[in-house]
């Protein structure tokens, strides 16, 4: 499997990620009418369309502004500098319990976009005045060891290694996170081999 790289290719067969590409099963071919009706929106404020990770993202000299992605439900707008946004229509939420930086806007229908349009410019518009003023996150707690357990499971397995490179900073975050709690090795075992499926498929702890 090759991770999507051209916006095109990803709206017709999605992340490339995992086997259902280009499937009726593919999440991205489900939610395609909600991806091209955020898309629009997003290229209307002029920022710049990339894909990474497998998914469309929104760059302001080079800087990632936003990313766009397909869930099973729903489609989701991540702001890379959520924590730093007002929130007036009362719309952002945190991508999942152990994320500090991001936020995300979920819209589970076309007629979403179109009821949380105006909201969603204005946040895009606050998330790239942001972007240009420079402004840094506030600095987390030093990154995360990556568990002895795992760090020997990526190694015996290059596709699951591969797989877990290819998460987004902060699934990978979550997956560290889950796997350290535990305080037996034999635990940590049992979760490595839990995730497993779930990494492959390029899905985070709380992705559907």
């Amino acid at each position: 499997m090759t991770m999507t790289t051209d916006i095109a290719t990803y709206l017709a067969e999605g992340c490339g990620r995992c086997s259902l590409g280009g499937t009726p099963q593919c999440k991205a071919v489900q939610q395609v009418d909600i991806l091209k009706a955020l898309r629009e929106i997003v290229l209307g404020t002029g920022l710049e369309e990339t894909v990474k990770w497998g998914s469309p993202c929104y760059t302001l000299s080079g800087k990632n502004v936003v990313m766009v992605s397909a869930m099973k439900t729903h489609c989701v707008v991540s702001f890379m500098k959520g924590v730093l946004l007002d929130d007036p229509h009362g719309l952002l939420e945190k991508p999942g319990p152990n994320s500090t930086v991001g936020k995300v806007m979920r819209f589970a229908s076309v007629e979403e976009v179109v009821t949380h349009g105006e909201a969603l410019q204005d946040y895009l518009q606050a998330a790239i005045a942001v972007e240009k003023s420079g402004k840094k996150v506030p600095k987390s707690s030093p990154q995360e060891k990556v568990p002895e357990e795992l760090h020997a499971a990526l190694e015996a397995d290059p596709a699951l290694k591969s797989a877990f490179e290819a998460l987004t900073p902060g699934r990978q975050r979550g997956y560290i996170l889950q796997i350290s709690a535990a305080k037996q090795s034999k635990t940590r075992q049992s979760r490595i081999a839990k995730y497993t499926p779930m990494i492959l498929a390029g899905k985070g702890l709380h992705d559907r």
